[in-house]
């Protein structure tokens, strides 16, 4: 998961992937947040998910970004 996450944001941001780690964050990556916003519309559509606006708003690391997505996930699971 966390490399699909990777490789979403390199090829949205247009980011060398070898760049881009766990721990990086959007600060670090040099990404504002409007990229933020373009990086998570990237993310529901290759997940098929929505984000909640609340959910976005604690997003920092890259590793955020897939616990968000694994709870999201999660979440729907049982839905259906």
């Amino acid at each position: 998961m966390t490399q699909r996450v990777i490789s979403v944001i390199a090829k949205t941001q247009r980011i060398p992937p070898e760049k881009i780690s766990p721990e990086s964050t959007f600060e670090e990556l040099g990404l504002d947040s409007l990229d933020a916003v373009n990086i998570l519309f990237a993310l529901e559509e290759e997940f098929n998910l929505d984000f909640p606006d609340e959910a976005s708003r604690g997003i920092r690391t890259i590793r955020d970004v897939v616990g968000g997505i694994e709870k999201l996930q999660a979440g729907s699971a049982g839905v259906k």
